[in-house]
């Protein structure tokens, strides 16, 4: 397994909760359960019947307990965090061939069903019918009014076929829209059922507010109130639960996926990151990018640490330290973003992951500039940074759009690669301010360098990986990282900053413009897997140093039995 196993629950204080709290917190966990199921069906239209068989096998071998247990991981037949590749096969579960239709078909229960395992995760999920290719879906939107047209490029609808008995259809006329409250409905309303008991019994005001928003919105399919509800939640409970990110829609980069973390706040830490949020937009206003670009509207991100006590949903293969919500570029102009750090989820990335990964791969004299301090402060900036810089941009038609719309499937790793390379410069803007100590800014540098190696085992088909190679490949072009001859890496402090400033522009710029076609060419030459990095790929797998964390949350537990 690449993953090692941790418990959350060490710096989770139960103490601080009232018995009020724990009652709405097994009813949110309740909640977070269902929208995982929610998410298993946006993955793969074959994800729940498969997940079922799993979970009912009996009498299993070690190897099948090791594929069990790596669907949990995964929540899907593929490996995130290798390339999307299958690491389930028809082989595994009961398969009747069909040579007339060439293709294998699984029957379980005495039910047929379409389970044959593509070698690739399939670049549109469960988002769009699965014989559909991007030139049937432009020629089809190219058809619509406006305001289907916003439809069918929404967060919060997918896309399906009136002839669905027919999968080699290619008549366009057969696509047709559908929220996702009468996609996923049976489970939406149960959550909704859910929220709306957590909502009622809560003496929280805003997190009242947002648990019967949310509620709503499962319902209805406008998540415009609940998500401002979300940005000014001010509660012990912190509650992140509903569609959000939009990786997995790897055709356009559209639809969000259901997820759910659910935690306690971090009162402590979260009087101590203020800072960055305060300066959010003096950020914006000395970004290295063309001032014409530049927002006269950015609104200081609130931020929020909590101590995570369980999540569900769009956490597959590797866990999020931090995430920066929401993703409406509406939301985002008028009311800005929100960012929640996940204090135990980055201490236990630190200790379990990044510090091994430093001692191998980081030229001895730099090693100690590596902590963890310098770990969380850099993924601050990042998640800062994902609320500046273009988002609603104007074409050089003059037309108004978002960056998302101009470079739909590249938008993700680019906006990854960008929060990184900003949050850097954002970094030595605030130092030079005299906001932070200098030496943070080397203690950074070398983290984010270790980090790099962290990251990219995650498989280029992630957005944050492949974010990540680009920078580190640029970085290593322009002198900034070097390889020294002990195959360690080192930072040339002297390099790094000019390196960082210079990319940081670059990026903006692209965006800005909606470049799609200079962000697929800055993608392939340098978001790729060098023979550099395979270096320290293959070193770190050699003395198996994990790609990332399998949580275990015995506090549910805990909460279960004193119930």
């Amino acid at each position: 397994m690449k993953h090692t196993s941790c418990r959350l629950d060490d710096q989770v204080q139960l103490t601080d909760l009232t018995e009020e709290d724990k009652e709405v917190l097994l009813l949110l966990i309740e909640a977070a359960k269902i929208i995982d199921n929610v998410y298993h069906q946006q993955v793969w239209y074959s994800n729940p019947t498969l997940r079922e068989w799993l979970n009912e096998l009996v009498h299993i071998s070690e190897l099948d307990m090791l594929k069990q247990k790596y669907y949990l991981l995964n929540k899907s037949p593929w490996s995130s965090i290798d390339q999307n590749e299958a690491y389930l096969t028809t082989r595994d579960f009961p398969v009747k061939l069909v040579p007339e239709a060439t293709k294998a078909v699984s029957y379980w229960k005495g039910v047929e069903y379409k389970a044959a395992f593509p070698i690739q995760r399939p670049p549109g999920a469960n988002f769009y019918p699965p014989d559909m290719d991007k030139t049937e879906f432009e020629l089809w939107l190219n058809g619509l009014s406006e305001k289907d047209k916003k439809d069918a490029t929404g967060f919060f609808n997918v896309i399906r076929r009136h002839n669905d008995n027919d999968p080699h259809s290619s008549n366009t006329k057969d696509l047709y829209i559908v929220p996702y409250s009468k996609e996923y409905s049976a489970l939406l309303s149960k959550a909704s059922e859910l929220l709306h008991k957590a909502g009622d019994l809560t003496s929280s005001h805003s997190l009242k507010r947002l648990l019967h928003t949310k509620a709503d919105a499962f319902l209805s399919n406008d998540y415009y109130d609940s998500d401002i509800a979300w940005l000014e939640l001010d509660s012990k409970l912190d509650v992140t639960i509903g569609p959000y990110e939009t990786y997995d829609d790897a055709l356009f980069g559209y639809k969000a996926t259901f997820e759910a973390f659910i935690g306690v706040r971090d009162d402590k830490s979260t009087a101590q990151v203020k800072l960055f949020g305060d300066h959010l937009k003096h950020m914006e206003q000395n970004l290295p990018i063309d001032g014409i670009y530049k927002s006269e509207d950015v609104i200081s991100a609130p931020i929020r640490v909590i101590q995570l006590v369980y999540n569900a949903g769009d956490v597959k293969g590797t866990q999020p330290a931090a995430f920066n919500l929401p993703n409406d570029e509406r939301i985002v102009k008028e009311r800005g973003s929100s960012m929640v750090m996940l204090k135990n989820i980055s201490d236990a990335k630190f200790e379990l992951i990044l510090k091994p990964i430093a001692e191998l791969c980081i030229i001895k004299e730099q090693q100690e500039l590596v902590d963890s301090e310098s770990f969380f402060t850099f993924i601050i900036c990042h998640e800062c940074c994902h609320g500046i810089g273009p988002h609603t941009i104007t074409l050089p038609s003059g037309q108004k759009s978002t960056v998302r719309l101009e470079l739909k499937e590249l938008h993700s790793a680019l906006e990854e690669a960008k929060a990184d390379i900003v949050g850097l410069w954002a970094l030595n803007f605030l130092i030079t301010k005299g906001l932070l100590p200098e030496i943070l800014m080397k203690q950074v540098y070398v983290s984010f360098l270790a980090s790099c190696f962290r990251s990219v085992r995650f498989g280029l088909t992630k957005a944050i990986a492949k974010g990540q190679a680009l920078q580190f490949n640029w970085l290593l072009e322009k002198g900034a990282f070097v390889l020294n001859a002990d195959q360690t890496f080192s930072v040339d402090f002297d390099k790094i900053t000019g390196a960082v400033e210079t990319l940081s522009r670059e990026i903006l710029t692209i965006q800005a413009k909606g470049d799609k076609d200079s962000a697929g060419k800055l993608l392939a030459k340098y978001g790729v897997m060098s023979q550099s990095l395979s270096i320290v790929v293959e070193k770190l797998a050699k003395v198996q140093v994990p790609v990332d964390l399998a949580p275990d949350f015995p506090i549910v537990t805990t909460l279960l039995q004193g119930k």
